[in-house]
């Protein structure tokens, strides 16, 4: 034991689900996250370290009771020389008296002096702006005074803390009885379902990485957890979730969330492989989640003197709020449509020219129908080469005479194509998800569903009178009339397809207009993408305080 780990000791007040548990095996797991081992644990208890409501208990295997007042350390109460000193910093307190504090935490602070934890920790700064905590004023224990529960260093938010030895005593006695009401807050991979439940599920020491908490298959000390997702983000990568914590394990929301498939963003501990993916992402989420996203919001206690019910919440801190924000502030996803040579493709060049991400659903099919095209592949399977010229490409003459003359060759074709180009046009927007908009041409987006599941946010039609449709433009691609009808018959009429946009763009004259029209286009989406960005501002603005009146709805008691 070296001389900086001597006059650190713990303090805890036996809960109802200890009742009954043998010392060592409490305190094993008790400290597993302090980084204490259990050989530690047992040598601490046969040098005569532990205390059981003040009496000195040697025997690892004593049985503890419901309300025992449990003390272990290297040393009795840490002597004054060796106690944490007052350091200058800054702690936000959201209720003040003579008794208690209700403080906001900051990530990245630890609460309390532990083994290889050199500080300045929580318990620095507040004998900093309070001196009267401190040991030889106070009568609290000089290592950790008036700390009666704890958040983890990367956690945030609402703490209680006891400004006197009485305070801290009655305090402590409640948050073992679990008379305190606890609700945090975390960004967490994917989307929980259901989006609410219940998580009753023991939390143990790891089996084989001692420092870490896990839901073992046998064993662990009852844990229960309430979660309600409260927002997903865009193609539900993400979720705002509120939890309700109602034991105190050690990580216990950090463990169960991963537990249920949903680690937090930012857990590299109990999300290393979500957390490794999000850490290699092309855009600027990746650099998002520079900690365990989660935030300790509300906080209900009873008063230790007056008995009467103090509840505080706070907002979360800036890096948490920015990553919700970071989730929303994808590219806006346009499409365009519009009937077979209206001048889509047209207006998508104008678009490229003036530097703007695009995709090309026909250049996309093109592509897949290539010698090496996962869509000639697939078509060489389904048909057995009928389809298929010497190189392996898709015989496209072949199999538009055949599409033309079999609905049932053409559903086919659809159905095997139709999800290849979408999944390219997918990677497509992520590829450019930092832009403020992103612009694909697809001509069967209405017929095949794509705004109705979200595939993309915003529709432009291109109108185009049918003279030149069927005319001039026809002609330049080189299509025969019948041809023309045939890829009209495809697809809904031209009056559906516009009513359907969002915004109708005009090709009835030359380029030149066509030119502006596509600026109208960048200047909608844009203007669509600013202004999305602003309504999930405000409405967060407004989330906090609708989510603390919510929880004082459920009443006062914890």
């Amino acid at each position: 034991m070296g001389e900086n780990e001597k006059n650190l000791f713990w303090e805890r007040t036996a809960g109802p689900a200890d009742s009954g548990e043998r010392l060592d095996k409490f305190w094993a797991g008790e400290l597993a996250g302090e980084g204490v081992s259990r050989g530690r644990v047992k040598g601490w208890i046969e040098d005569g370290l532990a205390t059981v409501n003040g009496a000195v208990a040697d025997k690892g295997k004593h049985r503890i009771c419901e309300g025992d007042a449990l003390v272990i350390g290297a040393a009795g109460t840490g002597a004054a020389e060796d106690a944490p000193q007052p350091v200058a910093g800054d702690l936000p307190a959201l209720y003040e008296d003579d008794h208690l504090l209700v403080i906001d935490k900051p990530a990245g602070v630890t609460v309390h002096p532990a083994p290889g934890e050199p500080g300045p920790t929580l318990v620095n700064f507040l004998l900093h702006q309070y001196p009267d905590m401190a040991a030889d004023r106070s009568g609290m224990d000089g290592q950790r005074p008036g700390i009666v529960h704890r958040l983890d260093k990367d956690t945030s938010g609402v703490m209680v803390v006891a400004r006197t030895e009485q305070a801290r005593l009655k305090l402590a006695a409640d948050f073992a009885k679990r008379r305190t009401r606890k609700v945090y807050l975390a960004i967490v991979h994917g989307c929980p379902e259901p989006r609410e439940g219940v998580i009753d599920a023991p939390i143990g020491r790891h089996p084989t990485q001692k420092t870490r908490m896990a839901v073992p298959e046998k064993g662990g000390r009852e844990a229960r957890s309430a979660y309600k997702v409260i927002w997903t983000g865009p193609r539900g990568l993400a979720s705002l979730v509120m939890v309700r914590i109602f034991t105190g394990r050690t990580h216990q929301i950090r463990v169960h969330m991963a537990h249920i498939g949903h680690p937090l963003l930012g857990d590299a501990v109990y999300g290393p492989r979500e957390n490794a993916e999000w850490s290699r992402r092309a855009d600027s989420l990746a650099s998002l989640a520079p900690r365990q996203m989660l935030h300790a919001f509300y906080l209900s206690v009873t008063h230790p003197v007056s008995g009467e019910r103090v509840s505080r919440w706070l907002t979360p801190p800036e890096d948490f709020r920015r990553l919700l924000a970071g989730l929303t502030r994808e590219c806006l996803r346009v499409g365009i449509v519009g009937m077979p040579g209206c001048g889509k493709s047209a207006l998508l060049g104008q678009l490229k020219d003036m530097g703007l991400p695009c995709f090309s659903a026909d250049a996309s099919v093109a592509r897949l129908y290539g010698p090496d095209g996962d869509g000639a592949a697939m078509i060489r399977r389904r048909f057995g080469g009928r389809y298929t010229l010497d190189d392996g490409a898709v015989d496209k003459p072949g199999l538009f005479a055949a599409m033309r003359e079999s609905e049932s060759v053409r559903r086919d074709v659809m159905d095997m194509v139709h999800p290849m180009v979408r999944h390219e046009c997918e990677e497509f927007f992520k590829a450019h998800r930092d832009e403020p908009a992103a612009y694909a041409e697809i001509p069967l987006l209405l017929e095949g569903g794509w705004r109705e599941t979200g595939q993309v946010d915003m529709v432009a039609g291109v109108a185009c009178p049918d003279g030149k449709r069927t005319g001039e433009l026809r002609e330049r691609r080189g299509l025969d009339r019948e041809t023309l009808a045939v890829f009209d018959s495809w697809q809904w009429p031209e009056d559906r397809k516009l009513e359907a946009c969002d915004l109708v763009l005009d090709n009835d004259r030359g380029l030149d207009e066509l030119r502006a029209e596509a600026a109208r286009l960048k200047d909608e989406a844009e203007q669509r993408h600013a202004g999305r960005n602003r309504a999930f501002d405000e409405r967060l603005d407004g989330l906090w305080p609708e989510l603390a009146a919510d929880i004082d709805k459920e009443g006062t008691e914890p």
